[in-house]
């Protein structure tokens, strides 16, 4: 029996998802487990994979389209099954063709109403940005197409389906065709399109920038004592240990020590007021193939350094595989963050802050340098820089200057133990 493959919904605000890539084709076949497709939310990328065993019959969107969750998107089933049943929209396609007939049929007297009219319509039409974005690139009127989506929602599909339609018949979509600019074609270049996670993290980070006053204090903190612990972890590792401690995992311990004490940096400014956490929810910048994503430890106070450790790397796994709750990617999701760009060699950098949270700290790599030892003998030590990040219009230079010096002062004072 023919069985449908649904478009998954990956927390409770997501109305949408975009199909970044099918990994598998009409007529391959496929196992339970296998992956059919990758797609994205407006947090994070997943991979969808496939409940049943059999032959993919069919595939109703293509790579880029937006599909409205709990859609179906393909089906799986044995080679000569019935599949139009299960297309999406099948019993509503001819309603939907009369709708779009109807709004077609008249137009605003003259360029001033028509203009009117469009913004008029935008303004309470529920349609995506995705969508919003695609009809102003094809020149559609959102207002004289039918949506799809959950309650009626214009999604991107729909203007996509719309346009090709009025191509077609030789019509206007509603507004003026755009002019289109040549390009000289002795310009050499690859242009690829930034996938959804790239645009919303470009869009969140201009917004941090732009909406917050934004300082970054620099220090650095003698880590011998951390060397000297994760020196014995690795010998503990080579005596059979599965204990894998760290020194982010240690600089993270050392963080949330220091947010303890300092509770006006573990907070979010909203509406002019700082909301201060009681519990440290502490987020970290992930690398991953699919883009940066900044998942939550929530109530990491609470876990001890081998704890917090193992709940470091489940989240950075669960984000490079794509499996990670949504929910804990969202801003508010954490108090405050951390981003590590030691291990890339990175000296010294400025992190931007996760908006609403107030800071970010930035670790940077270890580097060495000249100190007094005693007894008026002077060599090098090993130092490890930290850039934080912080919004003054929540947080005054003290204040800060005094977290991170807590900060340094919890790295050069390390005592947790490991066994």
């Amino acid at each position: 029996m023919a069985v449908p493959v649904i478009m998954p919904r990956q927390g409770q605000s997501v109305e949408t998802c975009i199909i970044t890539q099918w990994l598998k084709r009409k007529g391959d076949p496929v196992k339970t487990g296998d992956i059919l497709f990758s797609y994205e939310t407006d947090k994070a990328s997943f991979d969808a994979e496939a409940q049943d065993d059999g032959v993919l019959l069919e595939t109703f969107f293509n790579d880029g389209d937006e599909v409205p969750v709990l859609t179906n998107v393909a089906v799986i089933g044995i080679t000569g099954e019935e599949v139009e049943s299960l297309r999406p929209g099948n019993s509503i396609a001819a309603a939907g063709q009369t709708h779009g007939s109807v709004h077609t049929a008249t137009a605003p007297a003259t360029a001033a109403a028509a203009a009117h009219s469009n913004s008029s319509a935008l303004h309470h039409l529920r349609i995506s940005p995705r969508a919003k974005a695609m009809a102003a690139k094809l020149g559609v009127n959102p207002g004289a197409v039918t949506g799809t989506g959950p309650n009626g929602r214009i999604v991107a599909n729909d203007i996509e389906t719309y346009g090709q339609k009025h191509r077609s018949a030789g019509q206007t979509y509603g507004y003026e065709e755009q002019t289109r600019v040549s390009v000289p074609t002795e310009l050499e270049y690859e242009e690829t399109k930034l996938s959804n996670i790239r645009k919303l993290t470009a869009k969140a980070m201009y917004e941090s920038i732009s909406t917050s006053a934004q300082l970054t204090h620099h220090l650095s903190a003698d880590v011998r004592k951390l060397l000297a612990l994760r020196t014995q972890v690795k010998a503990n590792m080579d005596k059979g240990s599965d204990l894998n401690i760290t020194l982010n995992d240690m600089v993270c311990f050392a963080v949330i020590r220091a947010l303890e004490k300092f509770p006006g940096i573990n907070s979010h400014f909203l509406n002019n007021n700082l909301r201060s956490f009681k519990k440290v929810h502490l987020g970290l910048a992930v690398d991953t193939p699919r883009g940066l994503m900044v998942p939550a430890i929530q109530h990491a106070g609470e876990l001890s350094l081998k704890r917090l450790s193992a709940r470091l790397r489940e989240v950075a796994d669960q984000c490079r595989k794509g499996n990670i709750n949504p929910e804990l990617l969202s801003s508010t999701a954490a108090s405050f963050t951390v981003s590590n760009l030691g291990s890339y060699g990175v000296e010294i950098f400025t992190p931007i802050i996760n908006l609403p949270q107030v800071a970010i700290l930035g670790v940077n790599t270890i580097i060495h340098r000249p100190a007094d030892l005693g007894n008026g003998v002077f060599g090098f030590i090993p130092v490890i820089g930290l850039s934080l990040t912080y919004d003054h219009r929540a947080i005054d230079g003290g204040p800060a200057t005094l977290f991170l010096r807590e900060i340094k002062n919890q790295l050069e004072n390390f005592e947790e133990k490991v066994v």
